[in-house]
């Protein structure tokens, strides 16, 4: 992230319709790198078998006043040289489910924590009939660069020598970069929801155990990018009946600052009938700042619902008759007792 007093330069600032425009580009034509960033398989898939890029994501560090390079290798899968355009692309985030949104104006950048900026220009280069190349891509942080996470993309694109270069209409791929610049940095995540739902329903009762999950979603308030890690567990009273890891994969999925992310997480192993507890222990940062949060639900069936309304109604019932009867005796001994005192008077 570019620190909020950073100067940038008049013709470089994203106004808001800017980014409207940029962004609706980005998420028409950018599928691919979508879901790239969320599924690696599917988005060599989706791109029709033409080219392919790897690593999906570098996370590195660079001092400021220094340079590192990160290495992408590009495929080419088919039987016939391509020529590949680099396009170096900032992004920020397209929803809570970790999709990025690519800014394509090749004259924008994202108004903070721009990776472009940082970027050296690459050439185009000509990829042989199923071959790789590997393309260094060289980063280089200026001396005074404020601590925090930067966040861009390198696309590779197809382009039509015989046109002039043009990029054709083959789906493009991409590289993502998450860059941290060491230094005083504010890490701040927010739990804001740890919900038990079911469809997407949330609630603290279900008539059954089927599709239950627990939403959980954060928001980064702090200036470098997060990922949470941990376990989340499940009890049915002290006994645990359930556990999982929660984020660890390698690389963890990462929340960008000034932006949130949610994962559904699946519960299992929950019987048809019983009262539960759904604990999560959560882990962020390089403090290692800890989260723990619980929360509790019933599974109840609707039988036993129906069956206690009706032992419900039987009870309210008996408990009527029992005051109709009691009453009922109460006047009769009245009565016998009135008429008693009448029969001694006489």
């Amino acid at each position: 992230m570019m620190g909020s007093n950073h100067v940038i330069g008049k013709h470089s600032v994203l106004t808001k319709e800017r980014i409207r425009k940029s962004i609706g580009i980005a998420m028409v034509t950018a599928f691919t790198f979508a879901a790239l960033i969320s599924s690696p398989t599917s988005a060599q898939s989706a791109s029709t078998n033409v080219i392919k890029a790897s690593p999906v994501r570098t996370d590195i560090e660079i001092a400021p006043g220094t340079s590192k390079s990160v290495d992408i290798t590009v495929s080419n899968l088919t039987s016939s040289p391509i020529t590949v355009s680099p396009v170096e692309n900032d992004f920020i985030s397209a929803g809570e489910d970790g999709t990025p949104a690519l800014i394509l104006d090749a004259n924008t950048y994202a108004p903070t924590h721009s990776l472009k900026r940082f970027l050296t220009k690459l050439p185009n280069t000509t990829i042989p009939a199923n071959k790789a190349v590997t393309i260094k891509v060289v980063i280089t942080v200026p001396a005074g660069t404020q601590a925090g996470g930067y966040f861009g993309a390198i696309r590779f694109a197809p382009v039509t020598p015989a046109d002039g270069g043009q990029v054709n209409l083959s789906p493009s791929v991409a590289s993502l970069i998450l860059l941290t610049v060491p230094g005083p940095t504010t890490e701040k995540l927010d739990l804001t929801n740890f919900d038990i739902q079911q469809k997407n329903h949330t609630g603290t009762t279900f008539q059954n155990p089927n599709d239950l999950s627990v939403l959980v979603r954060f928001e980064n308030k702090g200036n470098i990018q997060e990922g949470p890690f941990g376990k989340i567990s499940v009890k049915n009273g002290k006994k645990v009946v359930y556990e999982t890891d929660f984020n660890v994969e390698t690389p963890r999925d990462q929340i960008l600052p000034d932006s949130a992310r949610r994962w559904d997480v699946p519960l299992k192993n929950v019987g048809n009938f019983g009262y539960y507890t759904v604990t999560g222990t959560l882990t962020y940062g390089q403090a290692n700042t800890t989260i723990e949060i619980s929360k509790s639900f019933w599974v109840i069936p609707q039988s036993y619902i129906i069956g206690a309304i009706i032992a419900l109604a039987l009870l309210i019932g008996l408990i009527i008759f029992a005051i109709f009867f009691i009453r009922s005796r109460i006047r009769r001994r009245l009565r016998n007792k009135v008429h008693g005192n009448s029969r001694y008077r006489r």
